[in-house]
């Protein structure tokens, strides 16, 4: 099993992150590429709908190839969380991307694990702070780059949602594919966000 080397954001939130966790990753890329129902997403922006630049699907752990399953579990037992399955979105090439943001749909932000782990393409994977939200400087207040790789494990924890926000920047000319598989979960403690349905499970995954 891969080390674990964990990323202090501030006293509540930190990053963990693990290179080379999952063999094979490029072999799982292709195979979810090409067999998952996938599917886009429209958000509805001022007065009309927007496809998303990206695409997605969901599996649960019934139906979540073997590696991840195995994947899930081990998550599961190293950090004390229930996840019902996982989302898995699609970057099909460097035009693809997600905008910096939170995970706010959880709805409960102050003690949360998000695990994300990355096949395909190396791209940039950027985190700043709230605080940095409107920074007049080039980076837009940008203060770390991870660049997960194929096989590689990042996984937000404590309060990392509720302060922190983080995004996948498009890459002008990148002719390959990422995709990100996620596993959420919310203890359900601390502030509510305001905006978010009231309705969401304890081990919100989706």
């Amino acid at each position: 099993m891969a080390e674990m080397e964990r990323v202090v954001l501030d006293e509540r939130s930190w990053i963990d992150v693990g290179r080379g966790w999952l063999p094979d990753a490029d072999r799982l890329y292709d195979e979810l590429a090409e067999t998952l129902p996938w599917q886009p997403s429209r958000v509805f922006r001022y007065d009309h709908w927007f496809e998303e630049p990206r695409v997605g699907t969901w599996l649960t752990p019934a139906t979540a190839p073997q590696p991840l399953k195995d994947l899930q579990r081990q998550m599961q037992h190293r950090y004390r969380a229930v996840f019902e399955g996982c989302s898995l979105v699609w970057y099909r090439d460097g035009r693809d991307h997600m905008a910096i943001h939170r995970d706010r749909d959880m709805r409960w932000l102050d003690d949360t694990v998000v695990v994300l782990l990355t096949l395909g393409a190396t791209r940039p994977w950027v985190v700043r702070s709230r605080a940095d939200k409107f920074a007049d400087r080039p980076d837009k207040g940008v203060v770390h780059d991870f660049a997960p790789g194929s096989g590689d494990v990042l996984v937000l924890g404590g309060a990392t949602q509720a302060g922190w926000e983080h995004g996948v920047p498009a890459v002008p000319g990148l002719t390959a594919g990422r995709i990100s598989v996620q596993w959420r979960w919310t203890s359900k403690r601390g502030r509510q966000e305001l905006g978010g349905s009231y309705r969401k499970p304890r081990t919100y995954s989706r």
